[in-house]
């Protein structure tokens, strides 16, 4: 982030606990206006607890948490921010233009009722009930509610939960926008090619740690090797032992040397066919960084 542009929020040297347990030690990053930031990790990682501090509803251990350079916990700043959680509950005989009428009365310049209805695709089930709607359907309506006050900062916590493929597809589309109008974005999900495809920067969290921060290229960069996909008539067993291979399922290898890998497949296999090789993908780096930083803890 350039030194000029002024963080949305930040956590700054943050450590928090629950009791005895250090559920984030020493984490400071900042999330600058008009970036799509996914954070990753598994669970247990941190990531709750990352949101509750920037959203106000904890307080930091040690270390200072901001939000709008305010404190989180100030109405101005909350006023600034929209938050979609993966579990929330809004009443189901109200319709989908209630709701967001509703919502939108809380903030002193929300975004027109149409452009909400637009953005969320819900122009053709507003005056639907949201007991009566769809899961994803309930998703983009909750989505509504996020954006409704025009918010600078949004959260979303696995948004796409109960959406088809579509569906999802638009919901992207409409997020790219958000942050194309400058609006900052912290997005957690499980599924990670929905990082890859929104995110300009990937945080990963690890017991309670940053142990990566990058652009999902620079992230993917740090996973070794490359995957080999292919159809053999070689068993499990042989495909295991191929030289340079560090891992298999199925047809499916990470190989470390992916040209040694390859020539001895075919030497072994010459109707070997349906051949592709790429490097390695989002979740292969994920789980590389979480079992390396597991290692270490162990070490």
């Amino acid at each position: 982030m350039p030194a000029a542009t002024a963080a949305v929020a930040s956590l700054d040297g943050v450590t928090h606990r629950y009791g005895n347990v250090e559920a984030l030690s020493g984490v400071t990053f900042d999330l600058p206006p008009g970036q799509v930031t996914a954070l990753l990790g598994p669970n247990g990682a941190g990531k709750t607890t990352v949101v509750r501090l920037l959203t106000g509803l904890a307080r930091p251990t040690r270390g200072k948490a901001l939000l709008f350079g305010d404190d989180p916990q100030n109405a101005s700043a909350k006023r600034r921010l929209g938050v979609m959680l993966q579990i929330a509950r809004v009443p189901e005989t109200l319709t989908v233009r209630e709701h967001i009428t509703l919502f939108s009365s809380y903030y002193p310049a929300p975004l027109p009722l149409a452009d909400i209805l637009r953005l969320a695709g819900l122009e053709s089930v507003a005056d639907r009930r949201y007991g009566k709607l769809s899961g994803g359907q309930q998703q983009r309506t909750l989505f509504a509610l996020a954006i409704c006050g025009n918010p600078g900062l949004l959260f979303l916590d696995e948004p796409t939960v109960g959406m088809d493929v579509e569906s999802r597809r638009q919901f992207w589309d409409t997020i790219r926008t958000l942050a194309a109008a400058g609006r900052s974005i912290l997005l957690t999900t499980h599924y990670l090619e929905e990082a890859d495809a929104l995110a300009t920067r990937i945080v990963v969290l690890n017991r309670g740690r940053v142990i990566a921060d990058g652009s999902p290229a620079a992230i993917k960069g740090q996973a070794a090797g490359r995957q080999v996909r292919c159809r053999t008539r070689l068993g499990a067993q042989a495909l295991a032992a191929l030289p340079g291979v560090q891992e298999d399922a199925g047809t499916l290898l990470m190989s470390s040397d992916s040209d040694r890998t390859l020539r001895e497949l075919l030497a072994r296999d010459l109707d070997a066919h349906d051949i592709e090789i790429r490097g390695a993908g989002l979740e292969e780096a994920f789980l590389a960084l979480t079992d390396a930083d597991r290692t270490t803890a162990v070490a």
